[in-house]
């Protein structure tokens, strides 16, 4: 297949050396994040399946308005927010007290773990997702607490501002997108 290049929002054959040529046929990879483990990753990846199966899209690692970061913020098609804050180890839950602030900014919010996680240990007020790599399961219901419009809103334009930003800089990773957002 023939290359071509990237020229002021337009596509030309390529003409000198100085401008970047993109490959039509290679594959977009995302970026590696290197804050979360392995075993993160991996349940993130089969939470965000079982989440798409349940008609929601997800954006991991969204910053939120309090200046915190969700694991896992999910769009369902008639607008519920459900943010899922992932643990992988015990230690990893005891050392991590923030998720309390997650329910300011969503109508629902879940915990999903590891089978090799106790289930007991995660506050029964909240829902809870077993996970691995390949797919998940909710093992408990979340309770609804209604978002008000406004916080909807906002939470609804920063998971679609984010998506379109992320999109925007694989498609173009030399482009103004920083790595925030």
């Amino acid at each position: 297949m023939r290359q071509l290049e990237l020229r002021f929002g337009g596509f030309r054959e390529p003409a000198q050396e100085t401008f970047r040529s993109v490959n039509f046929n290679a594959p977009i990879v995302a970026p590696v994040d290197g804050r979360q483990s392995e075993t993160a990753l991996a349940v993130a990846r089969g939470t965000s399946r079982l989440l798409l199966s349940l008609g929601f899209c997800c954006v991991s690692e969204l910053p939120l308005a309090s200046g915190r970061r969700a694991d896992l913020v999910a769009l369902g098609n008639d607008g519920e927010i459900w943010i899922v804050e992932i643990k992988s180890s015990v230690a990893d839950f005891r050392a991590d007290q923030k998720w309390m602030d997650y329910r300011l900014h969503c109508d629902r919010l879940f915990f999903a773990t590891t089978t090799e996680v106790p289930c007991e240990i995660f506050p029964p007020d909240t829902g809870l997702i077993v996970a691995d790599a390949f797919g998940a399961e909710v093992k408990c219901e979340a309770p609804v607490h209604k978002l008000h419009a406004s916080t909807r809103k906002s939470m609804m334009l920063g998971i679609a501002r984010a998506a379109a930003l992320r999109l925007q800089s694989l498609i173009d990773p030399a482009g103004p997108y920083g790595a925030e957002f």
